[in-house]
């Protein structure tokens, strides 16, 4: 078997280390940077041929969402840079959700509900209904998931909706789902629930603000189309 090839063995100036200390990181190309997370090639490929391989038909996209285990059976990947590439995956949804902690949680917009939740729902393969909990200042008190399945009246039941919030002597709520899809269209289902924890909400005097559907990178926001 031949000997994997290095980032050293690539000229000095296509070795990505060098170009990003001479150069920052803002010039790497997205292979690139992953190569320097993979390390080494595949046996006469190195490691920016190996990340090339990886992002050649949906770029980052690919990284977003592909699995474990389908990293594991990756030629010239394995479990240890499996491992690698899923945590590092992880760190970049974590710092995305980074900046608006740093201004304090507060709600203001579906847009700070998408910038909070996007990148960790975007993907899902399964539909997980969430709640944020909040303050009288719009400020996120609490994050809950309620349920994992299609949202309908017997899976998201107004208890377990509003037992946390009331708990927490929450003001208000803002309800929270994706679609696997990828479109954030509500269904007739979503429509029907939505009213039920409206309704509910009055009636125990914790409104109910918005209800934000996350597709991928496209949300839906209840309120702004006039449905709460």
């Amino acid at each position: 078997m031949k000997e994997r090839l290095t980032i050293k063995q690539l000229p000095e100036m296509d070795r990505p280390y060098e170009k990003m200390e001479k150069m920052g990181c803002q010039v790497l190309s997205d292979a690139e940077l992953l190569a320097i997370i993979i390390k080494t090639g595949y046996r006469n490929e190195t490691s920016v041929d190996l990340a090339r391989k990886l992002l050649h038909d949906e770029g980052l996209e690919y990284i977003k969402k592909v699995t474990l285990e389908q990293l594991k059976k990756q030629k010239g990947i394995g479990r240890v840079k499996a491992l690698q590439l899923i945590a590092l995956r992880e760190l970049s949804v974590r710092m995305a959700a980074l900046q608006f902690k740093e201004n304090g949680n507060f709600i203001s917009s579906p847009e700070d509900v998408s910038g909070y939740l996007m990148e960790r729902m975007r993907y899902l393969k399964k539909e997980i209904f969430k709640l944020l909990i909040l303050d009288n200042k719009n400020k996120i008190l609490k994050e809950e998931s309620i349920s994992v399945g299609s949202l309908d009246q017997t899976i998201v039941h107004p208890r377990e909706v509003f037992y946390e919030a009331i708990r927490h002597m929450a003001k208000s709520v803002i309800l929270v789902h994706n679609h696997p899809s990828g479109d954030p269209k509500p269904s007739q289902n979503d429509i029907e629930t939505t009213d039920r924890l409206v309704e509910c909400g009055n009636l125990i005097g914790i409104k109910v603000l918005d209800h934000i559907i996350i597709g991928n990178g496209m949300t839906y926001s209840f309120k702004n189309h006039g449905l709460i």
